[in-house]
């Protein structure tokens, strides 16, 4: 898989830490930033990964900030863009086989690079559940972005 990645400034550590673990799964990971402890804002770098996976350009997103909260509220204004904050390592197995979640966040303040790494892991490897149940509810949340995209 492609997998664009990007942080801001409270999170670009452990991007950093994360990419050759990425590439050791077998995964070519895009860098989009940042890669320094100046202040920067997070959105910039939600939208960058973000417009990639919406695009087909990446297969996947993942975003660091130092919560993961604002990165997360930044990617999911994206239309096509399914993003949850995790920092367990059930709830990144979850997202991806009941929510088909294309980009994952986290937060560098909240978790170490070891247990971001195992949940990095489980995201990646797990597939999404086609049980009419969970396909259901993916459409539904679909059906709310294409409501809003056509009256804002």
């Amino acid at each position: 898989m492609k997998i664009a990645i990007g942080a801001d400034h409270a999170g670009y550590r452990l991007k950093d830490e994360l990419i050759p673990f990425i590439q050791q799964l077998g995964h070519e990971v895009v860098d989009y930033g940042c890669s320094c402890p100046d202040s920067v804002d997070y959105p910039d770098y939600a939208i960058e990964v973000c417009d990639k996976v919406a695009a087909g350009e990446a297969d996947r997103g993942i975003l660091i900030c130092g919560t993961g909260i604002g990165m997360t509220i930044a990617a999911n204004k994206v239309p096509g863009i399914r993003c949850a904050l995790v920092h367990d390592l059930f709830s990144a197995k979850a997202t991806r086989e009941h929510n088909d979640t294309n980009v994952l966040s986290m937060g560098e303040r909240v978790i170490g690079p070891g247990v971001a790494q195992e949940i990095v892991k489980i995201w990646l490897e797990t597939e999404f559940s086609q049980g009419p149940r969970h396909v259901g509810r993916v459409n539904k949340v679909k059906a709310i972005e294409d409501k809003y995209q056509l009256h804002p």
